[in-house]
């Protein structure tokens, strides 16, 4: 296991990846005010995501669950998913990738805020 692989920044925040595995990879991830994630897909892993800070609302399938401290997503691969900050301080949550392919191909954006698709 690696530790501390680093970061990037994105358009709605960044992420911390804080370790990784052969078919895992865990990240702490923060979306800025008013900001949201690409409606999107992945065909080769699923998440789990904990969020630890901040309010928001996660779009699965379609279904609209707004989220804060303590709440938790599953996403199925292939699910159409998308998470926003609808608060006034950053939305932070713990991303946990498990799969086969961890990489960023496999990301498959429905719709992009940042001309992305």
């Amino acid at each position: 296991m690696e530790k501390g692989l680093g970061w990037d920044a994105r358009p709605w925040g960044f992420w911390w990846e804080l370790c990784r595995g052969k078919e895992y990879r865990v990240r702490r991830v923060t979306v800025d005010p008013g900001q949201r994630l690409s409606y999107q897909r992945h065909r080769f892993r699923e998440e789990r995501w904990i969020f630890v800070e901040g309010n928001g609302l996660v779009i699965l399938e379609g279904k609209r669950m707004p989220v804060e401290r303590g709440d938790y997503v599953s996403i199925p691969k292939g699910a159409l998913h998308r998470v926003e900050n609808t608060g006034k301080s950053p939305l932070v949550f713990i991303e946990v990738q498990i799969g086969e392919r961890l990489d960023e191909e496999d990301i498959e954006r429905i719709e992009d805020d940042y001309g992305r698709t």
